[in-house]
Parts: structure tokens; C-alpha cells; sequence
């Protein structure tokens, strides 16, 4: 087979590893054929049978070895909360009494909140929140 037949169907791989949702396969099997055009170039490559199996051992070798910390290397490394609330300050907006449960204010919304202390929580008092579940918080009076 030409070389720059191996060199145009590395590209169209790359091309769709770029236009296909991220995983990371089809970009091996890309450079596997412009290995294999390289090296048809300067007619190492051997017979055709020969390319194919270079261009199948390079591209699955190169896969193994590679595209484990390909993908590690473009995921950031993140908690599953991407905002969490916790520790934020929420201000309550109607009387909760002990263990009851109301609404808080926090960042501008409204939240369903659960009072977690022993005492009553006042309108407009500043709490600390402690979890959430859902959309629903849970406070405590903050410590002054």
C-alpha cells in the first residue's frame, strides 16, 4: 500500500477522534497509521500484510500503554461536589424551632433547612450549614 494512503487514513482517524466524544481509542489507531505511512515512506515497512499487522501491534500497544494516562492527564482531579455548600453561611428566614424544620436564605435562594441544634433558630440569625441532602440543608447557629 502507498504511504501517503496510511498518512491520509491516520488523519481521517485523528480528524474523527477529534469530532467523537472523548475516550481516547480512535487516537492510537490514528498515529498507528502515520507510524506505519512514516515508515512506508522510506520503504521499511515491508509488504502489505506487514504494514497491517505493524499498524495493529503499534496502535493496540501504544493504547495499552498510553491512553490510561491520557485520560488521567486531561481529567482534572475534582470531588464529586463541584460546589459544595458546606460551611457556607445561610440566613433563616422563618422561625425554625429545635430539630424542625424551614427556610434559610443562602447565596441568594431559598432552601428548605433543617435545624440541627437543641435550640430554635430566630428569623434573620446567621447558621452554619453542616450537609445537604437533596435541597434541603442542614443548619446550625453559628458560634459568635
Amino acid at each position: 500500500m502507498e504511504w501517503w494512503i496510511w498518512i491520509v487514513l491516520g488523519l481521517v482517524l485523528l480528524l474523527g477522534e477529534l469530532v467523537t466524544p472523548g475516550g481516547f481509542y480512535i487516537l492510537f489507531f490514528g498515529v498507528g497509521a502515520i507510524f506505519v505511512g512514516i515508515l512506508a515512506g522510506f520503504n521499511i515497512a515491508g509488504p502489505v500484510w506487514f504494514q497491517v499487522i505493524v499498524f495493529s501491534g503499534f496502535s493496540l500497544i501504544t493504547l495499552w500503554l498510553f491512553r490510561q494516562r491520557l485520560v488521567q492527564s486531561t481529567h482534572r482531579d475534582s470531588p464529586d461536589e463541584v460546589d459544595t455548600l458546606v460551611g457556607e453561611t445561610a440566613v433563616i428566614t422563618e422561625e425554625i424551632p429545635s430539630r424542625g424544620i424551614g427556610k434559610a436564605e443562602m447565596r441568594g435562594t431559598s432552601w428548605s433547612a433543617h435545624n440541627v441544634s437543641e435550640q430554635s433558630l430566630a428569623r434573620g440569625q446567621r447558621c452554619r450549614v453542616e450537609r445537604v441532602e437533596g435541597l434541603t440543608i442542614y443548619v446550625r447557629a453559628e458560634q459568635s
